[in-house]
């Protein structure tokens, strides 16, 4: 256990600060960068080795060196306590060298101990990631029932809270949002009539955009944020859609009926381990014989890990980013066939990188109202999350499911039909 404090790391004229030894222990296999330290008393301390680099500005040495020993949790809680900042203001620039260094510091215990603290970690995620439907509520309500404001403030117009898709270089949020829509609504292979689950259908964006661009198509969209819900309801109304689309507050476990086709975007995300079977399972009852189903949620481009703690405790409780090893393992006992599968690799970057561009214009009349503290919290984790997706393991699958071989075309050219027609209105089929 640490336990010096900032006046017994005051070094001495001409002598080594201490904390520089200490951070040349950390730093003997911590090649992927260096982050210089600017110390109260004007000292500047490094730790790490190569590029890219980096600097913050901290204002107590010791809790900064306690964050380093625990990166996942404590660097977040640190900067939500004001007690670091990045010393030219690109926070970005730190994140990208930390998730190097993280990678380099020594674990303590050595490998023994990483093996135990690697199993440690993933007995306490997997009970965190128990999600019955009582706590799945709890735990929706925590990030999705915020200020609305809040989400109005950075999201398009659309209120898209998942990734776009940025098929060309120069889209607009916006118009990238509704490229996502499409390609989805492609990959389902809409035909007129068609009945559609949304799972988590958010604030009814995707809902929307199929029943106003497919004919005949009703969607029933289900969520277990009682604000959303309220909010998609009235946007719903405003639209003239109510024929056409029925927003419900409901579990997936709970849901009744068949689908022709099933959706859900950013949704599986939330679902934790223990259901993964389940929700496969109950994807394979819902959906008829000649269904199709796409699920788009972030994944792991590396095997198996835990939630990072600070997103466990401040954002997404009960959440997990799953391999595709693990989501592959959880559909295959279902019984559903995989017909295709899609990675999107820095699109998500791009997204997150917009999204808060729009929340710093508003970061202001935010602090007022939810307090600086929020605010830090409110950046770090849209930055971090574009630095995971930029220069960590993260990516977006898409998991394209039926029931029956035959259900689809054997190629993916009915994607990409020339005119930008829904692939609903090709009836190609393998026969």
């Amino acid at each position: 256990m640490l336990s010096f404090t900032a006046r017994r790391m005051k070094p001495e004229p001409g002598v080594q600060h201490p904390m520089q030894r200490i951070l040349d222990v950390l730093s003997q296999k911590a090649d992927k960068g260096t982050l210089k330290i600017h110390a109260p008393d004007g000292k500047v301390l490094s730790v790490g080795h190569g590029q890219p680099e980096a600097a913050v500005r901290v204002t107590d040495l010791s809790a900064f060196l306690r964050a380093l020993m625990s990166p996942g949790l404590r660097i977040g809680e640190s900067y939500m306590a004001g007690e670091w900042e990045p010393l030219d203001g690109d926070l970005m620039a730190v994140l990208r060298v930390g998730m190097g260094l993280t990678r380099g510091l020594p674990t303590p215990g050595g490998k023994l101990g990483k093996r135990i603290k690697k199993r440690w970690k993933r007995l306490r995620a997997g009970l965190r990631e128990f999600n019955t439907l009582r706590s799945s509520r709890r735990n929706v309500a925590h990030h999705y029932d915020l200020d609305h404001g809040l989400y109005a403030a950075f999201l398009d117009t659309g209120l898209f809270y998942s990734c776009a898709y940025f098929r060309e270089p120069d889209m607009s949020l916006e118009q990238a949002q509704q490229a996502k829509c499409a390609h989805i609504a492609a990959k389902l292979d809409l035909r007129p009539g068609a009945r559609v689950l949304d799972i988590g259908c958010g604030w009814g964006g995707l809902a929307m955009h199929i029943a106003e661009h497919h004919t005949g198509v009703h969607v029933t969209g289900i969520t277990l944020s009682v604000e959303q819900l309220a909010i998609a309801q009235q946007r719903v109304r405003d639209r003239g859609l109510e024929d056409r689309i029925e927003l419900r507050l409901e579990d997936y476990r709970d849901t009744p009926g068949s689908f022709d086709a099933i959706v859900s975007v950013g949704m599986f995300e939330h679902v934790g381990r223990p259901q993964f079977q389940t929700f496969f399972d109950r994807v394979k009852a819902l959906l008829k014989p000649d269904g199709t189903a796409l699920i788009h949620t972030i994944g792991r481009a590396k095997p198996r890990g835990v939630t990072n703690p600070w997103l466990a405790k401040y954002i997404f409780p009960g959440g997990y980013i799953p391999s595709a090893s693990e989501v592959l393992s959880a559909i295959e006992p279902s019984k559903l066939l995989v017909s295709d599968m899609e990675v999107w690799r820095l699109h998500y970057a791009y997204t997150l990188a917009e999204w808060n561009r729009r929340f710093q214009l508003q970061r202001e009349p935010f602090r007022e109202r939810l307090g600086e503290r929020f605010c830090r919290m409110w950046e770090f984790y849209l930055q971090t999350s574009e630095a995971s997706f930029r220069w960590g393991n993260m990516v977006v699958f898409h998991f394209q499911l039926v029931r029956e071989q035959t259900r689809l075309p054997l190629t993916r050219d009915y994607l990409y039909a020339p005119d930008g027609a829904a692939a609903g209105q090709s009836q190609s089929r393998v026969s």
